[in-house]
């Protein structure tokens, strides 16, 4: 990786700007993430509804692969996890390839209440996008996974 050390004051502007936008995007996830946890149970965590939300999608996972994957301690993932399985959102089974491990698997209300919350916020982020051409989307998409690999 190379470490440019000099850059012109307009490209610095520009870099902060981008950093300045990136700070009200993560503002603004955050406060998603708050609302559709509490679209899926007036109870859920904003942190809770980050792992259920991966559960869904993958089918099932591993506590111990979701505080990894969301660099979180493994006594929160546990506390959210209890509070997911209170809230009939994740049942929690044996592992169809090795019976010694434990999976979350996602309920079918949980399932439900966590794709409509998807279908709602891809459709406010189409209505956004929409306009805008394949190429600069894709371009966007690499730069933001340019970003979250720094």
């Amino acid at each position: 990786m190379t470490i440019v050390t000099e850059a012109s004051p307009a490209l610095d502007e520009a870099i902060a700007e981008v950093e300045e936008q990136m700070s009200v995007l993560f503002s603004r996830a955050r406060l998603i993430w708050k609302e559709a946890a509490q679209q899926v149970h007036p109870d859920l965590q904003p942190a809770a509804y980050k792992l259920l939300s991966t559960i869904v999608r993958h089918g099932s996972a591993n506590a111990h692969v979701l505080a990894e994957m969301f660099e979180m301690d493994k006594s929160v993932v546990s506390r959210q996890v209890r509070m997911l399985e209170e809230l009939g959102l994740v049942e929690t089974r044996a592992d169809e390839r090795d019976g010694r491990v434990r999976v979350l698997v996602a309920t079918p209300v949980a399932e439900e209440r966590v794709r409509e919350v998807r279908d709602r916020n891809q459709q406010r982020l189409r209505s956004v996008l929409l306009d805008r051409p394949e190429a600069e989307l894709r371009g966007f998409a690499q730069l933001l996974r340019s970003i979250a690999e720094a």
